[in-house]
């Protein structure tokens, strides 16, 4: 018998996500903002050891490759979903091993998504909430500085165990973020980790606040479809949604 063949699934958009096989929570945040709409994001899992020290989080560069290579080709974007591990391993370091698989296909993660959307929103000075212990959140901090963002507050949950931070409540967050802004001069709140739940707080805290709240997941999610063209304009929560794609 006869057929037809077209683009396949999620024709307008195709996204390639590396999650951490500990991540339990930006599946479900992402698919918030993608929704119905015609986008095919694709997900394959890193082995990631529990604990998120420095020592951990760089066994996943000798994985990187291997897992890139799990998705399909012909992508949008694809993402490394893990703030710690970018900052440990290093953003450039982290796109060069996904090329290595899938070449010349744009690579994000969430460190310098969150550093593109808090120069799109014209933010310098931050509150910094993160679940981390201290080895991860220095060279994080130094990182941003490096990119003209001061972490003026930073309010720490010191865990390093991920199956914890995927449950940490929303409620704690909140009041994470909350405090950590009292800091005078603060402009933006960042919350940072993929496995960190934030989305159904931010439009609260920015309501309560007057000020943008950016996390890792929204910044992530954004950043993957600005990088494939897409106007996703008012598809996720807080201001960072409100803004032109293009920015």
């Amino acid at each position: 018998m006869d057929y037809a063949l077209d683009a396949g699934a999620g024709a307008g958009l195709r996204l390639g996500v590396i999650l951490l096989s500990t991540d339990e929570t930006l599946e479900y945040e992402a698919r918030q903002v993608i929704g119905a709409r015609d986008v095919n994001l694709l997900h394959t899992r890193i082995p990631a050891r529990a604990d998120v020290t420095p020592e951990d989080l760089r066994l996943m560069a000798p994985e990187m490759t291997r897992t890139a290579a799990l998705l399909p080709k012909s992508l949008s974007a694809i993402a490394y979903a893990c703030t710690s591990g970018a900052t440990i391993i290093g953003s450039d370091t982290v796109a060069g091993l996904i090329n290595a698989a899938q070449a010349n296909t744009p690579v994000t993660n969430p460190l310098v998504a969150v550093i593109a959307a808090l120069k799109a929103l014209g933010v310098t000075r931050i509150a910094m909430v993160t679940p981390y212990v201290a080895e991860v959140t220095r060279p994080m901090c130094a990182i941003l500085a490096a990119e003209g963002i001061k972490v003026v507050s930073e309010v720490s949950f010191g865990q390093k165990e991920d199956w914890t931070v995927a449950r940490i409540t929303e409620g704690s967050t909140e009041a994470a973020m909350l405090a950590a802004a009292e800091v005078e001069g603060v402009e933006a709140v960042f919350a940072s980790c993929t496995n960190l739940r934030t989305f159904g707080i931010i439009d609260a805290v920015e309501a309560r606040l007057g000020l943008p709240v950016i996390s890792s997941n929204q910044a992530l999610i954004w950043d993957m479809l600005r990088l494939s063209g897409a106007e996703a304009r008012g598809w996720g929560p807080g201001r960072l949604f409100d803004l032109d794609m293009g920015a």
